[in-house]
């Protein structure tokens, strides 16, 4: 029996909601997607708490969300909080606040059950991906690397590296300077490597999966893409020398020329450098040729968990 569901993602950054039919045997049929930079996690790293201002702004989304979902028919808004949420000291405050909202079924996931649900909706998306492969998920406060054969999870990883912090600490005026770009690469080489790859390496991940605004920002851009289509960015493949010319470019505009990047998401110019630079040292500390985008991630995954779809067996085997 298909039901019309909602899901919202709460990140560190961006705040997206996904109402579509499910079924538990064939997945989902979206309906209406949308997203709103929010910037929950601004200033987060530096005070330890949510600022009042952007948690307001974000509630403000969220209504408008949860007001859209229910004049569309959705009989359930699930909506997942992330590392904002989860790293805040007033995060479980502000998780009370979501969870009064009327209408809303709101809770906190970790970092480890934040990729299994992202792994469960670009599985979905992209349908089989042979052999072993790597998920990366470049958050707003965190990046989450697991490895997986078909449905099986063989290593989870969360750090706390997102691209919000990642803005605040090292890119501070309207021109990125190329020390800043360098000390960007070294710090994120530093984190990956003594975080994440003793867990990732040895299972020799044949292919790399990469989701959220990040990547899917740079294959709209490398597409050439002047208005974002999901159905071109699913699957689309991105190799290092189109991620640095990329980076590059971007690097080089202004601030507010970046912003004005056919393409590129409204709220993102500032923190589109630094994701693309965990996307370029994950894809070379890995040593693949290339990054398979998936649009699909959280928010599909937030809705196939809830109605227990699970892959194919075909996929599930590798």
């Amino acid at each position: 029996m298909t039901r019309l569901l909602a899901a919202i993602d709460l990140g560190t950054n961006t705040v997206r909601v996904l109402v579509a039919e499910t079924d538990p045997a064939t997945g989902l049929v979206p309906q209406w997607t949308d997203q709103v930079v929010t910037r929950l996690g601004e200033g987060l790293a530096q005070r330890g708490t949510l600022d009042p201002v952007a948690m307001e702004r974000t509630l403000a989304v969220i209504r408008r969300y949860r007001d859209r979902a229910q004049a569309l028919g959705a009989t359930e808004i699930l909506l997942v909080a992330t590392a904002a949420v989860r790293q805040a000291r007033d995060g479980s405050d502000f998780l009370a606040r979501l969870r009064a909202e009327p209408g809303i079924r709101a809770r906190v996931v970790s970092g480890e059950e934040e990729a299994g649900l992202t792994l469960c909706g670009a599985a979905w998306g992209l349908g089989p991906v042979a052999g072993t492969l790597a998920l990366l998920d470049i958050g707003g406060g965190s990046t989450e690397v697991l490895v997986a054969e078909g449905a099986r999870i063989l290593t989870a990883v969360s750090i706390t590296l997102g691209v919000v912090p990642l803005v605040e600490r090292f890119f501070g005026g309207d021109h990125v300077a190329a020390g800043e770009l360098a000390a960007c690469r070294a710090h994120v080489d530093a984190r990956l490597r003594d975080e994440v790859w003793p867990r990732v390496r040895p299972y020799r991940p044949a292919t790399l999966v990469a989701t959220a605004g990040t990547p899917t920002t740079l294959a709209a851009l490398d597409l050439g893409l002047r208005a974002y289509d999901p159905a071109r960015v699913q699957g689309h493949r991105l190799s290092p020398l189109a991620i640095e010319r990329l980076t590059t470019w971007l690097a080089a505009l202004p601030l507010a020329d970046r912003a004005r990047v056919p393409g590129l998401e409204a709220g993102r110019a500032d923190v589109i450098v630094p994701g693309a630079v965990v996307l370029a040292q994950a894809l070379a500390g890995l040593g693949l040729p290339t990054a398979v985008v998936s649009d699909a991630g959280l928010r599909e995954g937030i809705l196939l968990d809830s109605i227990g779809w699970r892959q194919p067996a075909a996929l599930a085997s590798g």
